[in-house]
Parts: structure tokens; C-alpha cells; sequence
């Protein structure tokens, strides 16, 4: 436990955080943004904004600035760039290969690296050439894969050893690397063996990339050994071990190990690239949305440095490609309903087909993108509604302005709402191309690798099958983890996930790491949604509504789960808080006080400052530990 004082940070935090929600209640006040109902007044009409704030040249620069500060932390320390290429093959089981010694050597350790494929290995010893014995046993389970494994020898008795055989128990394992160091402690090359075949020699042929241990740098962790592992499965042709998830997103994080090779560096780099993408989209879409660069700026550092972006996007999983296509398919749904009335059809049409788009690549990478799609359709009936509200109030505007002539029988469909039914149809046509067939083909095209590496045409029923075994296999999952947690959890922060932890990396020094988010934007942004639900019922503010249901949407879904749910999960989530931190960011911005602007500086430096001061425990740098003790482990639940 560490000192009392460390519940002073949390405590502090919350202070700091109702101070600047105060400055937002006098902001409204100073603009008179405050509409308290009275009799004789008419609430404000439900209206999406018809208008878009396009990007500056000023914008140019805080932009790049914060992307490339945001870059610089992501992929530093990603991983190792270099790691074990070439794998031996046992292809059936019993299949062994023998390494002779030129001399008896005594053995203290050996260090392995396993490859594709599941099993053990039975390392046997001879000193005499002739009698062979048992050593040790060299597990290679799901959870080892593209992982280095340490096997002490030194209790084992083996003084001289004159060869050593490494026998397979399954079908087509394959070995990376096999690192035996003597018992001084020196590493055995090649030139201490004799008569080695093919075979033999891969094993230690790449003896520089041997590490002093197993560490995230170096090996798969946590879900990275079913996502990374399929991803290198689907480019050796190989029919996945991991088939719980749609195919696209392991497609796209293929893409690094295409360009890098099956390294850490490579089996991140595609989800951390696309960490970096998110933020100039979220600019633009903060940009569009308020019209102001410090609040752009501003909202764009609120999800940069927060601490489930940098995390997740850093581990091999599926997570960060769902975000991405969440965060694309509702900017381009806002561009569809913020587009004029009396704007072409063409001009509605265009992003509306992409938003369908981008949730069509989305659901091919992970089902909780179908959670935001249901926001999407409801922000989309609600814009249909409204639309025909205008064009019958138009309709009724018009007759007022050009009364019938006496006995003139006034027609009952009128002219703008026959133009709206007319643009009614052309939307629903677009939505059943858009967001149903175009989705179901790229879906579908995304078992290509299934069936390939099946040797068969791509099926109705390979597909079928596989979205009845993912149901059933979510559905079935009920076994405990030490850090699951419930979506209540995930509102307040209360329960990371640890990804990684060493202990005793050497002189007082822990290494750990997890996700959850940055408490000021997680606390605070739960109090914006609450002064959202606010606003929408006082303004009816159409923007309010949109992050409304963009929140809801990811979140609600979650409520009635009863599997075992992680923090990660609220990833989607917390993009949206930052859209609601933003918002009331802008509504200070209104204010035009500067005593209000340095609020909204004051919030967005206290969330770059909590990511600097966490940044250890988000990315696994080795830190004392009573630094994570003493300042870092905020509430009792916290793994730090």
C-alpha cells in the first residue's frame, strides 16, 4: 500500500474538475446561454446544425504539432524491430532433430522461441552417446507463440553432456530460435557443435536476437497471441487458430508484418499508425463541428493523451480498427445530416455512402461496430422526421402566403413535401445499398483467406458456420479474470486491465502497464454527458443529441452482458467523451471571457500532464516502485 497521501491526487483531481465546471455555469450565464422555461415561452425546436466550419490554414500547424508529439510517444518503445525468421519444422510427430558437442559441456539454461503451431518438446540428454535421458520438457501452448521461454537446466545434473535431441509430440511445430548456454552462463554457438544438419543449424542461426529475457519488446502479450498469430496465419495461408472475431482487422494488422516481418514492431505498427490517423480526423471533425482552432486543437489533446488510446493502440488487438471506423462512419453520418435542405442530392447522398462504407469495414473487423451503427440509425430516423417537419412547415408557410382563390380546391400533397418523399425514397435506397448490401459483400470478401487457406471457394456456409461459432463462443465465455470489470466500472475508472507485469526488473525497478483512461478526461467527460442530457432538454441542441446517442450507443449495449467484460471495452466510449468534453469546451469558448478560455487550457494541460506522469504505466517503462505505489495507484484497484 502505498502512502495516504496518494488518495490526494484523485481527491485534487475532482476538485479541479467541478472548478472548471463551474467556470462553464458562469460562462452560460455571461452569454445568457441559460434558458430557463417561462410561461409564455416556446422551447427551441430540435434542429440539426446547417452549418459546417471547414479547415484553415491556421489550422495547418497545431495540427501537425499534435500529431507529431502524439507519434513520437506511440511508437517509441513499441517493440523490437528484429526478431526469429526463420523457424525449424517438425513436420510430424516424433520428428527430432540431435545436436552433438564437440566436447562434454555442462548445461545451466537454454532459452527458446516458438513459432506457429501448439505441442511440447521432449529435450533429452546423452553423456555417453548411447543411454538418452529426459532433461526438461519444452512447452509450446497457445499462450507461448512468438514468445522467448526460459528453461533452467542447472539442478538437472547435466555436467557433460556430450549431444542433446529435441523431439516434437505434434504435427508441424515449428522452433524459432533455441538459445543453450553452459553452466557458466555462456552462450553456445554453432562452433560448438559438430556434424549439425539443416535443420539443426536454423535453430541457431539467428543467436544475436537472443535477449537477456522475455519482455513485451521482444514477445507476444496478452491478446496479441490470437490476433498477431492470425494475422502471420492468414499471410502463410495457414486456416487461423483465432476465428472469434471478423477477419479484417487481422487483415489490416498483416499489413505491418508484410512491411516489417513478423516482429513486435511489425505486429503493432499498423494499430499504433492508425492511433496517429485518428487525430487528424477527430481535428477536422471538432473543426466542422465548433468552427474554433483552440477548440479543435484543445478536444483533438483531450483523446491524443488519454491513456486507453495510447494502450490500446500499441497492443496487436482488433480494438483500435473498430475505433477508427466508429470514429469515420459517424463524421461522414454528421456531414449527411448537417447538409442543407435545399443542397443537391448528390451532395447528401456522397456522405452518407461512406459513412455506410466505413461501417461495412468496421463490422468486418469487429461486431461492436454494429453497437455504433444503431446510434447511426437512430440519428438517421431522427433526421427524416425532421426533415419532413420543415417540409410541411414550408408547405404550411406557403399556403399562408398565397390563400386560395374561392371555390379553388387546394391540392393535399403540396409541393416540398412531394420533394421530400421524392428524397426520401433516394435516401432508403442509398442506406439499403449502403449500409446493407455494400457491408454484407465486404464482409463476405473477408473470409477469402478462410477459404483459401481451405483450398475451397469462398461458401455461404464458411460464413454462416463461423458467425454461429462467434456467438455461441461470446455468448459461452464465462470463465473469471482477475481484471475484468463491469461497464459501471469503466464510467468511473475503478478497474484497469494489466496487460504486462515484471516485478523485479533489477535494482528496485518494476515494469507494468494496463489500460484505462486518463481520469480528467473520463470523470470529466461523465460529468459533460450529464450537462449534455442538461442542455439537450433546455436547447434542444441537435449536437448535444448526436454525442448523446454516439455515447449511448456504445455503451448501452454492454448493460445487460453478463460474460466477463474488460475496461478496453469502453474504448469506443471514450471517444465520445471527448466529444462531449469539447462541446462544453466551446460553449466556455462563447463566453469570449478570458478567464473562461483559460479554463479550457487549464482542463486540456491537466490531461497532458497526468499522461506524462502515467506514461511508464501505459507503455511499460521500468519505473521504481514506489513511484507507481506512491503517485501513480489512485485508488485501491489500481494495478500500479
Amino acid at each position: 500500500m502505498g502512502h495516504w497521501y496518494v488518495y490526494l491526487f484523485p481527491f485534487l483531481t475532482i476538485v479541479a474538475l467541478f472548478f472548471f465546471f463551474g467556470y462553464y455555469i458562469q460562462s452560460e450565464r455571461q452569454n445568457a446561454l441559460v434558458l430557463a422555461s417561462a410561461e409564455g415561452v416556446h422551447k427551441p425546436k430540435l434542429q440539426f446544425p446547417s452549418k459546417r466550419f471547414p479547415m484553415q490554414r491556421k489550422d495547418v500547424l497545431p495540427l501537425l504539432l499534435l500529431t507529431v508529439v502524439y507519434a513520437i510517444t506511440a511508437f517509441w518503445g513499441l517493440g523490437n524491430t528484429s526478431a526469429t525468421q526463420r523457424f525449424c519444422q517438425f513436420p510430424s510427430a516424433d520428428s527430432s532433430l540431435e545436436l552433438s558437442l564437440k566436447q562434454p559441456t555442462g548445461l545451466g539454461s537454454l532459452m527458446y522461441y516458438c513459432g506457429l503451431n501448439t505441442g511440447n518438446y521432449a529435450l533429452e540428454y546423452t553423456m555417453d552417446g548411447e543411454t538418452w535421458e529426459t532433461a526438461a520438457t519444452l512447452e509450446q501452448t497457445y499462450v507461448d507463440l512468438f514468445k522467448w521461454k526460459t528453461v533452467d537446466l542447472s539442478g538437472e545434473g547435466l555436467n557433460q553432456v556430450t549431444a542433446l535431441r529435441l523431439t516434437a509430440d505434434s504435427i508441424g511445430m515449428e522452433l524459432g530460435e533455441l538459445a543453450i548456454y553452459d553452466d557458466a552462463g555462456n552462450l553456445l554457438t554453432q562452433n560448438d557443435f559438430t556434424g549439425l544438419t539443416d535443420g539443426a543449424k536454423c535453430l541457431m542461426d539467428e543467436q544475436d536476437l537472443v535477449p537477456e529475457t522475455s519482455t513485451y519488446m521482444n514477445s507476444t502479450y496478452f491478446d496479441e497471441i490470437y490476433h498477431a498469430r492470425t494475422a502471420y496465419e492468414h499471410i502463410r495461408n495457414v486456416y487461423p487458430y483465432e476465428v472469434s472475431h471478423p477477419p479484417l482487422g487481422k487483415l489490416i494488422l498483416g499489413i505491418g508484418i508484410q512491411l516489417f516481418g513478423m516482429t513486435p514492431f511489425g505486429w503493432r505498427f499498423m494499430g499504433t499508425l492508425f492511433g496517429v490517423l485518428m487525430l487528424p480526423i477527430l481535428y477536422l471533425f471538432f473543426k466542422n463541428l465548433f468552427g474554433k482552432t483552440p477548440v479543435a486543437f484543445c478536444g483533438t489533446a483531450l483523446f491524443a493523451f488519454d491513456f486507453m488510446h495510447l494502450a490500446q493502440t500499441r497492443i496487436a488487438t482488433i480494438d483500435t480498427y473498430a475505433v477508427f471506423f466508429i470514429l469515420l462512419m459517424y463524421y461522414f453520418m454528421y456531414r449527411f445530416l448537417t447538409t442543407p435542405t435545399d443542397a443537391s442530392f448528390r451532395k447528401a447522398a456522397v456522405p452518407l455512402m461512406l459513412s455506410g462504407l466505413f461501417f461495412g469495414i468496421g463490422a468486418a473487423s469487429k461486431w461492436t461496430v454494429i453497437y455504433g451503427a444503431a446510434g447511426l440509425a437512430v440519428l438517421l430516423l431522427i433526421s427524416l422526421i425532421l426533415r419532413h417537419r420543415d417540409a410541411k412547415e414550408r408547405d404550411l408557410a406557403q399556403l399562408q402566403e398565397t390563400p386560395a382563390l374561392e371555390g379553388e380546391i387546394i391540392p393535399a400533397s403540396s409541393l416540398a413535401r412531394r420533394a421530400y418523399w421524392n428524397w426520401l425514397v433516394k435516401v432508403l435506397l442509398v442506406c439499403v445499398g449502403f449500409f446493407i448490401v455494400v457491408p454484407v459483400i465486404i464482409y463476405c470478401l473477408s473470409y477469402l483467406p478462410y477459404a483459401a487457406a481451405k483450398g475451397e471457394p469462398l461458401s455461404f456456409k464458411l460464413i454462416w458456420d463461423n458467425q454461429v461459432f462467434m456467438f455461441t463462443y461470446h455468448k459461452g465465455v464465462t470463465q473469471s479474470h482477475p481484471y475484468s470489470s463491469k461497464w459501471w466500472q469503466w464510467i468511473f475508472d475503478i478497474r484497469p486491465i494489466l496487460y504486462y507485469l515484471e516485478n523485479d526488473v533489477g535494482n528496485g525497478l518494476k515494469s507494468a502497464f494496463g489500460a484505462f483512461s486518463n481520469p480528467v478526461v473520463c470523470w470529466g467527460g461523465l460529468l459533460s454527458i450529464l450537462l449534455l442530457v442538461w442542455r439537450f432538454f433546455k436547447t434542444r441542441a441537435g449536437t448535444a443529441l448526436f454525442i448523446l446517442i454516439a455515447f449511448l450507443s456504445q455503451l448501452v449495449f454492454w448493460i445487460p452482458i453478463s460474460r466477463p467484460t474488460f475496461a478496453y471495452h469502453y474504448f469506443p466510449c471514450i471517444l465520445f467523451l471527448t466529444f462531449a468534453i469539447t462541446y462544453v469546451f466551446n460553449e466556455i469558448w462563447e463566453a469570449k471571457q478570458g478567464r473562461y478560455k483559460m479554463a479550457v487550457y487549464g482542463f486540456t494541460g491537466g490531461t497532458v500532464f497526468l499522461y506524462a506522469c502515467f506514461y511508464p504505466v501505459l507503455t511499460g517503462i521500468a519505473v521504481p516502485e514506489w513511484y507507481g505505489t506512491n503517485f501513480l495507484k489512485w485508488l485501491p484497484s489500481w494495478p500500479f
